[in-house]
């Protein structure tokens, strides 16, 4: 069994084999490495397997001056709405001043690319991946260092250390900036619909909105923390459940916009006026916040600027040359627009 004393980039570091060498060492002829190698699909799942342990123990090294690369890889985990849009833009922006073609995988709503995506990927061989709000598998990470690919993950889902490039956004600083926003306008009784539970952005967001609560030595109330997923159908789901409480909240702080319009359908069906009878604040600042009615207070993140920085980082790596630092964070802001006001007396 091949030692697992080094990493795929120590590896590649000290030149990695050639394919002859690889295909010595796994017992293998030297057509079946190079599919392997490339992504080529007719390989049984055993050899790949064999072929991919030698090559994370002895590197890949390139037995001709490769043609430039030609592509960056973009991976969402869905297409659905603005988000996608502001991401495609910033890749997009950057890419054509490099001459550089965009390839877009959809996620369907996962968070992992499937087995079969990167075959595809060894196959393209491009400048490196972008994964956006999704990471690849550990083995898939093993097989794009392995071919010197590299990849940046954009609001990762959870925290990827230094080990890996990638950008975010100061979701703490979000959450507590809308939550102050509200306990200035005098709200005492603010909800929050997060995010899954277990993403870094929603926690980070959720730990704002308890220190801002926590400044101002205001209660929580676990009653009004509702548990969503980033879409409109959350927002009116538990806007619904909000707003039938005993005691319903005042102002709803929603950990995205698209759960913000979600409430503002749960307003409506209860006869209630934002933000006469009920705040609104979201979370990201998409364009069709500002075209809302009333227009959406929300935090800024700038996901077309974060997209934008993940591919200057793809094109840095790409050539060679090493990145000044492996973490970007972006600042968020808060907008104000007409959801927010005073709770009526």
């Amino acid at each position: 069994m091949p030692s697992t004393s080094h990493s795929p980039t120590d590896a590649a570091a000290r030149g990695g084999a050639t394919i002859a060498r690889i295909a010595e060492l796994a017992g293998v002829s030297t057509a079946t490495v190079s599919k392997v190698v490339n992504g080529r699909a007719e390989v049984a799942p055993e050899t790949r397997a064999l072929v991919e342990a030698v090559i994370r123990e002895h590197g890949y090294r390139r037995q001709k001056k490769q043609n430039r690369a030609t592509l960056v890889e973009l991976v969402l985990h869905e297409l659905e709405g603005a988000y996608a849009m502001e991401v495609i833009k910033g890749v997009e922006r950057v890419a054509s001043e490099n001459e550089l073609a965009v390839v877009l995988t959809e996620l369907h709503g996962r968070h992992t690319p499937g087995r079969t995506w990167i075959d595809g990927v060894l196959a393209r061989k491009p400048a490196g991946v972008i994964t956006v709000f999704s990471a690849p598998t550990r083995a898939q990470q093993e097989q794009l260092a392995s071919r010197g690919i590299p990849f940046v993950l954009v609001d990762p889902t959870n925290d990827p250390g230094q080990e890996f490039p990638s950008v975010g956004t100061s979701n703490w600083s979000g959450g507590l900036s809308a939550t102050r926003h509200l306990l200035d306008l005098g709200h005492r009784r603010i909800a929050a619909i997060t995010g899954p539970a277990n993403f870094l952005s929603s926690r980070a967001r959720l730990d704002g909105y308890r220190a801002a609560l926590d400044a101002a030595e205001v209660p929580i109330d676990p009653t009004l923390i509702r548990v969503g997923d980033f879409n409109v159908i959350d927002g009116l789901t538990h806007g619904r459940d909000l707003l039938r409480l005993d005691r319903p909240p005042t102002a709803i702080f929603a950990f995205n916009d698209a759960q913000a319009l979600g409430v503002y359908q749960a307003a409506h069906e209860a006869g209630l006026r934002i933000p006469h009878d009920l705040s609104v604040v979201g979370f990201d600042d998409l364009p069709p916040a500002q075209w809302a009615i009333p227009a959406l207070t929300t935090v800024h993140q700038p996901l077309s600027d974060m997209a934008a920085a993940a591919t200057d980082m793809i094109v840095t790596l790409a050539q060679g040359d090493p990145l000044p630092q492996n973490r970007l964070m972006h600042a968020t802001g808060l907008t104000v627009r007409a959801s927010t006001t005073a709770p009526r007396p």
